[in-house]
């Protein structure tokens, strides 16, 4: 239930995991220097706007370090990545949640004029998957005036990245995860891409050798490897799309997913929603081996479930536990009638 990719790696990682091992007893490269160079070529931009670093969720940390603080909130998006108040919190400075309405309508406006210094904005979103037209992200930067972090750890899945407005708008970071689309979550290796001032800041101050030598090398080999990827990519892609179709075929208010999870509003047998039977589901499923997420303390999310993209076997698994489930939640309801 973290949206970890399932499949494997490319098997030119295990390659390159091996061969890295002969050079474990030596400090790694502080800079990732090759890892950089591959991503500068990989995105077509300067090495110089090119950041390495232990996961995305470094990257995140050091960006709140570097340009917020007392006086300089952070801001962010309701629902959104759950990293982000507690970053905030670090560092002591304010956070201000500008929330959705449940059309997950992207309000440039209200954004720009939320008085935040940093603003983190999960694209596609975290949970819902929806993603953001490049249109309405421009005109955001347009309006914004402090630093826009677009956290693209899910843009391998989705219709527009955010990369061309690196070109127009100096105030725009992204970053991006080997984690989820590279199948290297035990890695640990993010990047981020932005002006060269945002990078030279990080670099004063992340961690000497911030990112190891194995992982370097594996991120490096991975990305090499653009068919493996855009395969593993597609698949999981095309059955992200099919179990969709199957949630609206069961009635269930779904949104339109641009990443590799789904998050759909459960109905159960008696035809109700709502709390209790998202986590009626969750429970259930969880009971059979299935783990998906449920995420309260919102009136957005909390009639939702989560549910990571596996493979087709399964997905196919999961929808067979879920009309188990339909049938004795309706039984379960009739049950309650009788006594």
């Amino acid at each position: 239930n973290t949206n970890e990719n399932p499949y494997p790696p490319s098997p030119r990682v295990a390659e390159a995991v091996v061969q890295s091992v002969a050079g474990v007893r030596l400090y790694p490269d502080p800079r990732s220097s090759r890892l950089r160079q591959a991503i500068s070529e990989h995105h077509e931009i300067g090495e110089n706007r090119v950041f390495v670093g232990n996961g995305s969720d470094e990257i995140l940390n050091l960006l709140v370090r570097a340009f917020c603080g007392s006086g300089r909130p952070v801001g962010m998006t309701d629902p959104g990545y759950s990293l982000y108040p507690v970053l905030a919190a670090i560092q002591n400075t304010e956070i201000i949640k500008v929330p959705f309405d449940r059309s997950m309508q992207l309000d440039p406006e209200r954004i720009a004029n939320s008085g935040a210094h940093l603003f983190f904005l999960t694209s596609p979103n975290a949970p819902t998957g929806v993603g953001f037209r490049l249109i309405d992200l421009a005109r955001l930067l347009e309006l914004f005036s402090g630093l826009l972090v677009v956290d693209e750890a899910y843009a391998a899945f989705s219709k527009e990245d955010a990369v061309s407005l690196l070109e127009s708008f100096p105030h725009v970071a992204i970053t991006r995860t080997f984690s989820k689309s590279y199948s290297l979550a035990g890695l640990r290796v993010g990047y981020l891409l932005a002006a060269p001032p945002v990078v030279e800041a990080l670099d004063r101050i992340r961690d000497s050798y911030n990112v190891n030598l194995v992982s370097q090398e594996g991120a490096r080999a991975a990305l090499a490897d653009r068919g493996y990827h855009q395969e593993t990519v597609a698949r999981i892609v095309s059955t992200r799309d099919s179990c969709i179709q199957r949630f609206a075929e069961l009635g269930w208010f779904t949104y339109p997913s641009q990443s590799n999870f789904i998050f759909t509003e459960p109905v159960s047998g008696d035809g109700k929603s709502g709390p209790a039977v998202a986590r009626s589901l969750q429970s259930f499923l969880r009971e059979n081996r299935i783990l998906v997420r449920y995420f309260d303390g919102s009136p957005l999310t909390e009639r939702f479930l989560r549910i990571s993209v596996g493979t087709e076997t399964e997905m196919e698994l999961l929808f067979v536990e879920i009309q188990t489930w339909l049938v004795s939640y309706r039984y379960w309801i009739y049950s309650s009638t009788m006594e």
